[in-house]
């Protein structure tokens, strides 16, 4: 009889696919701050096999947008990829806790997970201020698996920030 294969992890522990897909997305946080925007990055891919269907990072500044987060950017180019507005089967990855306007994104887009790294106790959506993408009054909800690759998050983020402040 040939050996059981390993049981998937739990819905709130990050795979190594996650892990790699936040490697990822903070690559693309890093060129956000190269051109002076804020160092946040996102990446959707399947959940499944890890194929990258769309990425982005800020752009607010630049295209001077407040409607251009990484997360928006990313689930765009990943409805585009697949010709379908609906990402059941797909997992986003971000660097900062989703705010109101990207969980709501989130939740719209029918995403099957999101992971991310570092809490925004500021604007988070996804559990510091409030919880989104879980609303049971929602008729779709994601839980989200926070604290990946945080402290990398964080760093990059109040590097960013000191950076503009001296």
């Amino acid at each position: 009889m040939p050996p059981t294969p390993p049981a998937p992890p739990p819905a709130s522990t990050p795979s190594e696919l996650d892990i790699e897909m936040m490697r990822r997305a903070l690559a693309l946080g890093r060129t956000a701050a190269t051109i002076g925007e804020i160092p946040v990055g996102a990446v959707v891919y399947q959940t499944s096999d890890g194929r990258v269907l769309g990425e982005g990072h800020n752009l607010r500044h630049t295209q001077k947008d407040p409607t251009l987060h990484a997360e928006l950017i990313a689930i765009r180019a990943a409805a585009q990829t697949l010709g379908d507005w609906r990402l059941n089967d797909c997992t986003l990855a971000v660097t900062l806790e989703p705010c109101p306007m990207c969980a709501g994104l989130i939740v719209n887009a029918r995403l099957g997970r999101v992971v991310f790294g570092c809490s925004d106790p500021k604007a988070g959506a996804c559990g510091s201020l409030m919880k989104l993408t879980e609303d049971p009054r929602l008729n779709h909800r994601v839980t989200p698996i926070g604290g990946v690759l945080a402290e990398e998050s964080a760093a990059m983020l109040r590097e960013f920030f000191a950076s503009r402040r001296s």
